[in-house]
């Protein structure tokens, strides 16, 4: 997305689900500085945590329209989508601790994504449909993934792995973005996914994300980082790649969408480069072996014209903005 092509989207109408979330609330900014008239859904329209921060971004008075949607009412998108050049369909619950995964996360995933879904094929004016699923649903299968690996757009989670280690929420991602590819096969419907992994960067909306929530961990005095090794990307590179997988016209299947991928130790060391007074986690979480990382390949999204942000600049915007916004205090 080059700085001369801000109008591209002008005289077009798209549709973003569940636009009160982290992702979302970017990608609807930058839909709006590209002159798209945005009609954004969101669960209770009614409420200023969900919607103050959309009502404020530019270009929001003259073409964002927001609207309440259920992602289980069957039909609740109909007439928002009609009418819609392309629909982004974001909302999907991310969070841990669930107490009942099926209400909680694997029916608002895969039910909501065939109920927009649904809604997009009863009208004839959605060209593409944008969805966003996650390396959730790439790479959570046997497959060894050690430094010299690279996992890309080929691969598919395991449902099966997924219920046995009772990963709730990857399950959901994978049963939706399966659910979402059949789909399309059987009507005929264009669609793209979006496979981002840890997605971090400023926050535009009011409330802590799960993703930010990760570093705001880091930096707020744990005494100890999770063992763990995870793809890192910016929401920025996300809400773009977005929109670039509705604008261009050769996009098609999936993008994963991973910076680099790094152990917590590895963040913990940038962290305490970008801010040596920080008290940071000295040790990890158990003794064992760190988890290796692996590479994710990159060729597919930077086709598609994403030129990545660096995981340094990422993690000072994400603290930066977790500071201004009060979630972390130094």
């Amino acid at each position: 997305m080059s700085g001369d092509d801000g109008v591209v989207g002008i005289g077009k109408t798209v549709c973003v689900t569940g636009a009160s979330g982290y992702i979302a609330t970017w990608l609807v900014k930058l839909l709006l500085a590209r002159g798209y008239t945005v009609r954004a859904t969101v669960r209770d329209p009614a409420d200023p945590k969900k919607t103050e921060h959309l009502r404020a971004l530019d270009g929001a008075d003259e073409r964002l329209h927001l609207f309440k949607a259920n992602l289980l009412a069957e039909g609740s998108f109909d007439t928002v989508v009609d009418g819609c050049d392309g629909v982004f369909h974001t909302a999907s619950p991310f969070y841990h601790n669930v107490k009942d995964p099926e209400a909680e996360l694997i029916e608002p995933a895969v039910k909501g994504t065939l109920n927009v879904l649904g809604s997009c094929i009863k009208t004839t004016s959605v060209k593409r449909v944008v969805v966003t699923s996650s390396m959730a649903a790439v790479g959570y299968n046997e497959m060894p993934k050690t430094p010299d690996v690279i996992v890309d757009e080929t691969w598919f989670s395991s449902s099966e792995l997924c219920r046995q280690s009772k990963s709730w929420y990857v399950l959901s991602k994978t049963l939706a973005e399966e659910a979402a590819w059949k789909f399309s096969k059987d009507n005929g419907i264009d669609i793209v996914t979006i496979n981002p992994a840890m997605v971090i960067g400023p926050l535009l909306q009011p409330t802590l994300n799960t993703s930010a929530a990760a570093i705001v961990n880091l930096i707020n005095g744990a005494s100890t980082y999770p063992n763990a090794s995870f793809g890192w990307v910016h929401v920025q590179d996300v809400a773009k790649a977005h929109i670039l997988a509705y604008e261009v016209p050769t996009a098609s299947g999936r993008y994963c969408l991973v910076e680099s991928v790094a152990h917590y130790s590895e963040l913990v060391k940038i962290i305490h480069e970008l801010y040596p007074a920080l008290k940071l986690p000295q040790k990890c979480a158990d003794d064992k072996p760190f988890v290796p990382t692996y590479q994710v390949s990159k060729e597919k999204t930077q086709a598609l014209g994403i030129d990545y942000i660096p995981l340094e600049t990422s993690l000072k915007e994400t603290i930066e903005s977790l500071k201004e916004k009060g979630f972390a205090s130094f």
